[in-house]
């Protein structure tokens, strides 16, 4: 699994104290590192490479509260004079991410920040700018992928990605996530305009088996019949035991796991990881590690 970076991504702070630091992807570039594991710089995407899903007076707007020298776009999403780079750059190591999987079929992962799966088409939250896996989804359909399957293991509900992708029947979105939390998304019965969406709320302290299973059978659901040719997962680590934004009980082998069988039920298909959450810095870095050392 080849992986995917920028330098960009660190200078994003929104502030002391916020659990999406940059010590979040230090601390992942590091355990990489040490791993031996290779580290890819990306280029930064331009911003018209983001209008198919998002207006440019949205991302004026973001672009231009960071020149000004920060500020706040809601209670959680701040922004310093360094976002507005860091959004190009993270997108940007996202989109190699995905040109490397559609030109060799290996696989591929951006460990980026800030995450994405939030991000509305106009509108900034939950930590996130920009749709990420909105955004792969929409451009693999342009290079001739017709069945994109997105697995948003977060331990918050993908609001902003199935928002994105809903009314596309090439897409299908799958998310398991701890019910009732932020967003307040999620529900069971919300299946999308195209009927494409799986949404599976679990509740906190199950055990592992009970998350493992609960998302792998949404997927076996939402992929009967229909066999994707790209996988994107939005690749959460909050929902690991001691997580202070989440409560389940998740280890580093269960993500592991999760990665062998989306390979056996799809073998052709190549799988775009793109960091989501995840808050407790080390246990991040162990999730990540678990999923990149699951070869391919």
């Amino acid at each position: 699994m080849r992986v995917f970076t920028a330098t960009a991504c660190l200078a994003h702070d929104p502030g002391a104290g916020h659990p999406e630091s940059p010590a979040r992807l230090r601390a992942v570039l590091q355990a990489l590192a040490q791993a031996g594991v290779p580290l890819h710089e990306a280029s930064a995407i331009a911003v018209e490479d983001l209008l198919p899903l998002h207006p440019f007076g949205y991302l004026e707007s973001v672009r231009t509260l960071a020149r000004g020298g920060g500020g706040s776009l809601d209670a959680d999403t701040h922004v310093n004079m360094a976002t507005w780079d860091a959004v190009l750059a993270a997108a940007g190591a996202c989109v190699a991410a995905l040109e490397h999987a559609l030109a060799t079929g290996g696989d591929a992962f951006a460990v980026v920040r800030p995450p994405g799966h939030h991000a509305l088409a106009d509108q900034a939250m939950g930590f996130c700018f920009v749709g990420h896996a909105a955004l792969l989804a929409h451009r693999a359909h342009a290079a001739g992928r017709e069945r994109v399957l997105i697995v948003d293991w977060d331990v918050h509900h993908g609001n902003g990605t199935q928002a994105l992708v809903e009314g596309d029947p090439r897409t299908r979105f799958v998310s398991m996530h701890q019910w009732p939390l932020y967003p307040g998304t999620g529900a069971a019965t919300e299946r999308g305009r195209a009927n494409n969406c799986w949404n599976v709320p679990m509740a906190a302290s199950l055990t592992r088996a009970q998350y493992v299973e609960g998302l792998w059978d949404a997927i076996l659901t939402a992929t009967d019949r229909w066999l994707p040719d790209l996988i994107i997962v939005s690749a959460g680590y909050d929902g690991m035991a001691g997580d202070p934004l989440g409560g389940f009980t998740l280890e580093p082998d269960d993500y592991a796991e999760w990665m062998r069988r989306l390979r056996a039920l799809a073998p052709a298909a190549p799988i775009v990881a793109v960091m989501e959450g995840g808050y407790a810095p080390e246990r991040l870095a162990a999730g990540v590690l678990a999923t990149v050392n699951g070869k391919r």
